[in-house]
């Protein structure tokens, strides 16, 4: 691996991460991953790449100073895609701090790691963070989020990752640190961490339990399938202008009881049942504390300025996700129970 030309992913044993990872392999790129695997993260995720003379793997995490020093002392990037995050709103709820660790402190590490390597100045490297649009709080039945759209995080996991947003700004403004800002839409596709809600439906389908519902099922996403995404931070790093953000949507909102009840028509589909015959599953749960009404991004800037388009076929692509938990419930039972 030559040392001057690696992409670091870190959180690439994650979900959104490890797809990246494979992309970026794909294209030809050096690729080291920095990843602490925790509950989210699994070297399953990238069993295609293992091995590969363009991939290597370092153990660590960015909360602990320590580490990220000890990756840089050994590494010269040119790029660092920054996914590694605590994600998940009702952990953030339950253990707010945990969030701050990683978000937030986290991400200063990783600042402060890439600007003593030499990111900053006339550099053309390249720090890359990928947020999302929870930190833009809620909206109403109309509008969409957009990049000039002001924060109102309403979670413990939005507001950790509005200070990590803010964090790299900063770093920008007063290092003259070429950065670049994502904030994506809900993402979905393979190797998602069983506890977000298509596969949550997909588990409790699979083993007849009661699917959980918040509330009333009215709260609305824009679903954007994982694939979509990634090729939209390659476009974007290939393409995009450093210094800018970049709303990355799907253009597919869907409210969460329409949204189960079309994972229902599907799986019963693939499963040869009657269709809909499964919807007795459906649990209505209380609802999760300072849950967002509405999620939805205008996506008009990146389309504008780059060559990337979202996937339109969300029922096609839905479809290929959930015959995809069908047949590996052994990774999910894996990542579910290490």
């Amino acid at each position: 691996m030559n040392n001057s030309n690696t992409i670091l992913v870190t959180g690439g044993a994650g979900f959104i991460g490890s797809h990246l990872v494979k992309l970026l392999i794909e294209k030809g790129e050096q690729v080291v991953v920095f990843d602490a695997l925790t509950y989210a993260g699994h070297l399953e995720n990238l069993v295609e790449v293992q091995g590969h003379p363009c991939f290597q793997f370092v153990k660590g995490d960015i909360s602990n100073q320590q580490d990220c020093e000890q990756l840089f002392r050994k590494f010269n990037f040119n790029c660092i895609f920054h996914l590694a995050a605590e994600s998940h709103v009702d952990r953030s709820i339950q253990g707010p701090l945990a969030f701050v660790h990683t978000n937030v402190l986290g991400t200063v590490h990783l600042l402060e790691e890439a600007r003593k390597q030499g990111f900053g100045g006339k550099s053309k490297k390249l720090f890359f963070h990928v947020s999302t649009d929870e930190v833009f709080g809620t909206l109403e039945s109309d509008g969409k989020f957009s990049e000039t759209t002001a924060y109102a995080p309403h979670s413990p996991y939005s507001a950790s990752k509005a200070s990590s947003d803010h964090f790299v700004r900063a770093y920008a403004d007063t290092y003259g640190m070429p950065v670049m800002i994502s904030n994506c839409s809900n993402n979905f596709g393979t190797h998602q961490f069983p506890e977000k809600l298509i596969p949550v439906v997909v588990n409790s389908l699979l083993n007849q339990k009661p699917i959980p519902v918040y509330g009333k099922g009215v709260n609305v996403r824009d679903w954007l399938w994982v694939e979509d995404h990634v090729q939209a931070l390659y476009i974007l790093w290939k393409e995009g202008k450093p210094g800018e953000t970049y709303c990355i949507g799907g253009n597919n909102e869907w409210n969460n009881l329409d949204l189960v009840h079309l994972i229902i028509e599907l799986f019963d589909e693939l499963n040869g049942n009657a269709l809909g015959t499964s919807t007795q599953l459906i649990s209505f749960v209380t609802d999760r504390l300072g849950h967002d009404l509405r999620y939805a991004i205008d996506n008009s800037k990146i389309t504008s300025v780059t060559s990337w388009r979202p996937t339109v076929d969300f029922r096609e692509k839905l479809k290929l996700t959930i015959q995809w938990y069908i047949e590996n419930q052994d990774w999910v039972n894996s990542v579910s129970n290490p």
